[in-house]
């Protein structure tokens, strides 16, 4: 079976092949910088330093490109343009496709907003995962709670916002009493964000608000089934008036984090890093190990039940990647 990489091991060979990816073009090429706004299949629209956007391909030798990639492309003489190099990423937001191999959704993030709503009624181990994917790539994290104007409908996520604002997680509210969205714009200054969450929270309406001169079409919740319909297929960047990008990703109902290891699972429970390391024996699993550090917090009050049982859950997943 193939060994599971450290974290360490892992940003290593990610340097190598940032160091590879620039030697691939020609230094006397006349190649020009440009950002990946979205992908569409094998076309890549990207836009120049002037703000120009242009149609192009990749070179076959290049990974997969996505939103907020910053690049170095030629011109065809056809009018559009071959993407020749990918600068190094500074992070990267992936998940596992159907197929289990692992696909980058957006590059380049400062800031992750994960969305939340009374309605499609979320999940605390998903939001996990994201904040778990978050730490592994040095993103700051933010909740936002939409449709607030719903709450009353459903308390208990007042309460599951409250209990990750207690962990130290910034939590901002909108809804329909907040039309432009101020709170969203105040955290955004000039970072590139992206928009994850369940399907039918309301990215879009969140970024229909932010960018009202966006064309950009808003789902229903599905009746049937109280899932949200996808209408994003592929992440795509807009620029804010205020500054700052932002990146929408397409509705993510499960986020898998088969490619990480058990121990950066731990790193992303901001709460278990006091006790991370200072267990009895080296290599405890936390399980009904003698000595374990995590479960000796967890009876003492000091960690969650509920968060040590969704980490647990989290790790469990990755058993059948090992």
């Amino acid at each position: 079976m193939p060994r599971r990489l450290t974290q360490q091991q892992s940003r290593r060979i990610a340097a190598r092949q940032d160091d590879a990816l620039r030697d691939t073009y020609d230094d006397n090429t006349n190649t020009q910088q440009g950002l990946v706004i979205a992908r569409y299949g094998r076309k890549i629209l990207v836009e120049d330093e002037a703000g120009q956007r242009h149609s192009c391909h990749q070179r076959a030798n290049l990974p997969a490109l996505v939103a907020g990639d910053e690049v170095r492309w030629i011109t065809e003489y056809t009018g559009g343009g071959v993407v020749v190099a990918r600068n190094p990423r500074r992070s990267v937001l992936q998940r596992p496709d159907a197929r289990g191999q692992l696909r980058p959704v957006a590059a380049n993030i400062d800031l992750m907003l994960v969305v939340i709503a009374p309605q499609p009624e979320p999940h605390a181990n998903l939001i996990d995962r994201y904040l778990v994917a978050a730490a592994h790539e040095n993103i700051d994290v933010a909740l936002i709670l939409n449709k607030a104007d719903l709450l009353d409908h459903n308390p208990k996520v007042s309460a599951l916002a409250e209990s990750y604002r207690d962990l130290g997680y910034p939590v901002i509210c909108t809804g329909r009493d907040d039309p432009e969205a101020a709170a969203i714009r105040f955290v955004a200054e000039c970072r590139t964000l992206v928009l994850v969450g369940q399907s039918g929270v309301g990215k879009s309406s969140l970024i229909q608000r932010l960018l009202p001169q966006q064309d950009i079409r808003i789902g229903e919740l599905s009746e049937a089934a109280d899932k949200g319909r996808h209408t994003t297929t592929a992440a795509e960047l807009f620029h804010l008036p205020g500054g700052g990008r932002l990146i929408d990703s397409p509705g993510i109902r499960e986020f898998h984090l088969h490619h990480m290891p058990a121990d950066g699972v731990a790193q992303g429970f901001s709460e278990f890093l006091p006790y991370l390391g200072r267990c009895r024996f080296r290599d405890c699993r936390h399980r009904e190990d003698a000595g374990c550090a995590l479960r000796e917090a967890v009876d003492k009050g000091n960690i969650s039940p509920s968060r040590f049982a969704s980490y647990l859950a989290i790790v469990d997943s990755l058993e059948p990647a090992l």
